[in-house]
């Protein structure tokens, strides 16, 4: 089943990993605002780090495909994601990694075993998870709802283990949190930290 392929790769384990550094940056940019049953979100992209996997985000956001989609699986201190378990005819994405770091509000792109097989599904992660970092491409940043976050991965769940070891966490929510609407928007971001592996530590 395409769903489990797509979640059976992003393991919850924590791993001592990479830092974040920092550079302010301040300008009008186009963003994500993903408005939830819970309350709204607004993504910062990486397109230098990641083109083709915001392109085809923003290709999606803009034909609507996440608008009533659920967060079918919330991991509180892993991610929380979202899409339609990749049960659809959408394009793959050729794999971008290790760009950005997962840092607490790092958005990725999910994917099975083939690196090149993102397409729909979301992740953004409810804590620091560098045991992902360049598995998966992290193409954009959560700037404004960081409550909405972290209530999103503290609700009630129904837990679930799958895979063959039963060790990855595919805890569904007891009470639906659902993406109303995902539409793109211009603004005028403040100085915003924009995460990068710390310097002692780039190949």
């Amino acid at each position: 089943m395409r769903i489990l392929n797509l979640l059976v790769w992003i393991f919850l384990v924590a791993v001592p990993g990479l830092s974040a550094g920092k550079t302010a940056v301040q300008v009008q940019e186009e963003v994500c605002v993903l408005v939830t049953s819970m309350g709204t979100m607004v993504v910062r992209f990486f397109e230098e780090g990641s083109p083709e996997t915001v392109a085809n985000f923003k290709r999606l956001v803009r034909e609507g495909f996440y608008d009533g989609l659920p967060f079918y699986r919330v991991v509180d201190g892993h991610v929380i994601q979202a899409g339609d378990g990749g049960e659809n005819d959408k394009p793959l994405v050729k794999g971008e990694f290790g760009v950005y770091p997962h840092v607490t509000g790092a958005v990725g792109l999910a994917r099975d075993e083939d690196p090149d097989s993102g397409s729909t599904e979301i992740y953004i992660c409810h804590a620091p998870r560098p045991h992902l970092d360049g598995r998966y491409a992290v193409f954009g940043l959560v700037v404004e709802g960081f409550d909405v976050l972290d209530a999103i991965g503290r609700v009630e769940v129904i837990e679930e283990w799958v895979g063959d070891e039963k060790t990855v966490a595919f805890h569904k929510p007891k009470e639906p949190v659902v993406i109303v609407s995902a539409f793109l928007e211009k603004r005028m971001l403040g100085p915003v930290e924009t995460p990068s592996f710390s310097s002692e530590e780039t190949p």
